[in-house]
């Protein structure tokens, strides 16, 4: 299994966090971890999709040698750029033909054809950004906040001097989910990450670096968005 990030063309920075592609090895399933994005992604025979917000992890089976390319959004800019509302993808894995009919019909054709898919996908996002929306900044710096470990998110709302029920309801409609989900899936990715670096597996400091109260609290909200334990997640990847 290989599997590479790219950042994206300056044009597309604003909206989309990166391109990536991915080489199925030996068909084992791949964990996929909520994060909070949207990701249009191409699977080789498969055709193209939306993939949604995830409130929990889920696996996708790929044959040996399968190529899958993706642009994986920023949370919280989908609205923006793809004109898609992400409450209603999430959890969702949805064929572009029936998210954008005639134009997903001729992204998902394309990209068969294309003997450079992610060249295609970088191209087809391009011609969206002209009459692209910025994403809300209220959000991004809500977003930017709440990926931090000492965020008290009972407190956000004051400090970005609107009431809880305008928060909830303007990030919900930018990323899909409220901010109460969004910071533990970033919390998730954020100990995670630092799990990847740190030697030995030090998941007791990543546990309270990342924001947990302690390695047992870093278990259990990972068995419960990730489905399993962070040793096992650390393995996998």
């Amino acid at each position: 299994m290989s599997y590479l990030e790219h950042p994206p063309p300056p044009e597309l920075a604003l909206w989309v966090e990166c391109m990536w592609e991915r080489r199925a090895g030996d068909g084992r399933p791949v964990r996929v971890l909520p994060d909070g994005c949207v990701d249009v992604v191409w699977i080789e025979a498969a055709g193209t999709h939306v993939v949604g917000p995830n409130t929990t992890a889920f696996t996708v089976g790929l044959a040996p040698g399968t190529r899958v390319v993706g642009a994986r959004l920023r949370p919280g800019a989908a609205p923006g750029l793809l004109g898609l509302a992400p409450e209603s993808v999430v959890d969702a894995r949805i064929p572009v033909e029936d998210v954008w009919a005639g134009d997903g019909a001729r992204l998902a054709q394309s990209l068969e054809l294309d003997a450079d898919p992610a060249a295609g996908l970088r191209a087809w996002l391009d011609g969206r950004t002209p009459r692209a929306d910025r994403p809300d900044r209220l959000v991004r710096e809500a977003i930017g906040r709440l990926g931090r470990p000492d965020v008290v998110v009972s407190r956000l709302a004051d400090e970005l001097g609107i009431s809880e029920r305008q928060l909830r309801r303007r990030v919900s409609a930018a990323v899909g989910y409220g901010p109460k989900r969004l910071a533990r899936v970033l919390r998730l990715q954020r100990a995670l990450e630092a799990g990847r670096r740190a030697a030995g597996g030090e998941l007791a400091r990543v546990a309270l670096d990342a924001g947990y109260a302690d390695q047992a609290h870093f278990t259990n909200d990972c068995r419960a968005l990730a489905g399993v334990t962070p040793s096992v997640v650390l393995a996998d990847r």
